[in-house]
């Protein structure tokens, strides 16, 4: 395997729930498989591919589901919750882009990892709760349940409300040598799915899982690091990051440095719920050694590698 030739791809959260949609399984099916045509160009370019993506919509589902069921199921913590999305999105994932191969006439092989993520149990994140996960709310619903169930709210990006929970660091990942060798024989490798399963390592050494999630383009730029990938590409819902985003004096960016983002995410430009973590992993990728991170919508990914769309971001001036 040529490392030097590796890119981690992060999905985000509407490859599988579009605006507008209830998220049933039919309708995430077919959000995955037009979510792989970007994947299958960059896989055209000659990369070796490890895939990431979000899980915020569905594991919110499943805690409002294990809600519902108080009393008739037991209560599911949100490791479990990730565990299980990341095994289920990884499936879609799978049988998508394996339908894709096939049509191809390529035999590449596409393979799920259950990834845990491990994470620092002093964390000062453990008190500041700021990941958004589940689906938004009106004002007096997230008023509602703040008050019903103890959950923190926060505004997301103008959205709407959501549920927020802690968001530790990811510090390393436990299966990276199943998935170097998964990337050796040439497999597409899917990880790290919803920032991982968040676990910390107890004084005897062995690992307990917490009640927090990761973010997904964090644990995705630890993850490019480790496997010394060279390319970090973070599809999401907007073609490109904004100043000044929803704002009139809006202003895209296409191609900056890490220090320009590093600036703009100082100066409050990037929300901590939505662009602020992949800036931040963009900035942390390019720190260890990547070669550039791009910022994408899911439907621009051939132009934002040809220069036409996205952000580019760089260690140097180009």
């Amino acid at each position: 395997m040529n490392c030097k030739n590796t890119m981690v791809i992060a999905l985000g959260g509407n490859a599988l729930i579009r605006k507008g949609q209830r998220g049933t399984v039919e309708e995430q099916f077919e959000n995955t498989r037009k979510s792989m045509e970007g994947v299958l160009y960059c896989l055209h370019r000659g990369y070796n591919i490890v895939i990431t993506h979000g899980n915020g919509p569905q594991v919110g589902n499943l805690l409002l589901m294990a809600e519902a069921c108080r009393d008739r199921t037991p209560e599911l913590s949100l490791g479990m919750c990730v565990a299980d999305t990341e095994g289920a999105i990884g499936y879609m994932i799978q049988q998508s882009l394996t339908n894709a191969l096939r049509r191809e006439n390529r035999d590449t092989c596409v393979v799920t990892v259950l990834t845990q993520v491990v994470v620092d149990k002093h964390d000062r994140a453990f008190s500041r709760p700021t990941k958004p996960i589940g689906p938004f709310f009106r004002k007096e619903e997230a008023e509602r349940f703040q008050k019903e169930k103890g959950w923190d709210i926060a505004e997301d990006s103008n959205r709407g409300y959501r549920r927020v929970v802690a968001s530790p660091n990811p510090l390393k990942i436990i299966e990276i040598q199943a998935i170097r060798c998964l990337l050796g024989a040439g497999n597409i490798v899917i990880a790290a799915g919803g920032g991982g399963i968040p676990v910390i390592i107890k004084e005897n050494g062995d690992l307990e899982g917490v009640d927090v999630v990761i973010d997904k383009d964090l644990a995705s730029s630890v993850l490019a690091r480790d496997i010394n990938a060279n390319v970090l590409v973070m599809l999401t819902g907007e073609e490109n990051v904004f100043l000044n985003y929803k704002k009139p004096n809006e202003r895209p960016l296409y191609n900056i440095t890490a220090d320009e983002a590093q600036r703009y995410l100082d100066e409050g430009h990037f929300p901590p719920g939505s662009m602020g973590p992949k800036i931040q992993a963009a900035i942390h990728f390019l720190g260890w050694g990547g070669s550039f991170a791009l910022i994408t919508s899911l439907d621009k990914v051939s132009e934002a590698f040809e220069g036409r769309s996205g952000t580019r971001i760089t260690k140097e001036a180009i």
